[in-house]
């Protein structure tokens, strides 16, 4: 389907919660209310988005965290964009004394022989069955707009059983796979193909299982993380609008986008200020569409409903932004 809307409303003013940190590009809630986020220097962060902002570091990878999953136990699904797919225990806080608190584990570092890279996004089943994805196998985060023009195509979704043993590859040849979702009933799981402007759903149960199709084309800007608000809704942080320049290069000969990435590569990337999320029902069509322009907030990455918020992270900014959901405030 194609995300069409009357029009975008207007995205509410944003409340800024400084981090101490650069780039919170996912941001999840645990059982307690508190937004955890992982940052550039590799520290997981949490804080609670309404009253005074104290910011505590619940562990450090390592590496570069992206997307992030609350488990039922309370420990967390890193994707490490330089270490693979990790599970972590979160430390209580300050004085913490578990002899666990703060555990790395490497759950995926390897698929198929091959090094995991660019480990992106996860989300866990009820059965503990993870789904997870990888944006490239060519490109690093640090050279994420390469892969987009050149269009590599070499993004990956995969899935760990309950229990660990070996990642198994359920699509791949995707257009920089980036964020994904269940639906409510686990009967498929979607994701973002960021260089695509689409999210693709693959049917895990019922008379279409196994089967691939398209939940929502053509989308108005890059499709990056993805999370399910409680009435279902799948929503969509647009990491920026759709550029006429950046289509027609990737409708170009592979020559010419090589060519146009080494040339771009030592260039600054100057994300428009423009917030915008999008909403949409589990068929597709398109519940909320939400932007504020000059929202001094760059590069949105991610979005999070909780109790009649929306909570939004960036891979560029020095924190989070949190606003009221229309209608729901």
């Amino acid at each position: 389907m194609t995300a069409r809307t009357a029009g975008p409303g207007v995205l509410p003013p944003l409340r800024p919660i400084p981090l101490g940190g650069t780039g919170p590009e996912d941001v999840v809630v645990d059982h307690e209310g508190r937004v955890i986020t992982g940052v550039a220097d590799g520290r997981i962060l949490r804080v609670r988005p309404r009253g005074p902002a104290r910011v505590e570091q619940i562990a450090r990878t390592g590496g570069r965290p992206l997307g992030l999953e609350v488990l039922p136990d309370g420990r967390l699904l890193v994707c490490d964009a330089e270490r693979g797919l990790l599970r972590v225990t979160p430390e209580a806080g300050s004085g913490s004394s578990s002899p666990s608190a703060g555990r790395i584990e490497v759950l995926v570092d390897r698929v198929a022989g091959e090094p995991l890279r660019f480990c992106s996004n996860a989300v866990a089943a009820t059965d503990g069955t993870v789904y997870f994805t990888a944006s490239s196998r060519r490109f690093g985060l640090q050279e994420w707009l390469g892969d987009l023009m050149e269009r590599t195509a070499t993004g990956r979704l995969l899935r760990l059983p309950p229990g660990g043993g070996e990642p198994e590859v359920l699509l791949d040849d995707l257009d920089f796979a980036n964020g994904v979702v269940l639906a409510e009933d686990e009967s498929w799981v979607a994701v973002a193909e960021t260089g695509a402007y689409r999210l693709t759903r693959l049917w895990l149960s019922g008379p279409r299982a196994g089967q691939r199709d398209t939940l929502v084309e053509n989308l108005p800007g890059f499709p990056d993380n993805l999370s399910r608000g409680a009435d279902g809704t799948v929503w969509i942080a647009l990491a920026g609008p759709r550029q006429p320049p950046l289509d027609w290069l990737r409708r170009a000969p592979a020559s010419v986008r090589r060519a146009a990435w080494r040339a771009a590569r030592p260039l600054p990337i100057r994300p428009l200020p423009v917030a915008r999320v999008l909403g949409i029902g589990p068929g597709g069509r398109v519940r909320h569409d939400l932007r504020r322009r000059r929202a001094g907030y760059r590069m949105v990455t991610s979005v999070y409903e909780h109790d009649g918020m929306l909570i939004l992270g960036s891979l560029l900014e020095k924190g989070i932004v949190v606003c009221e959901l229309p209608g729901r405030a």
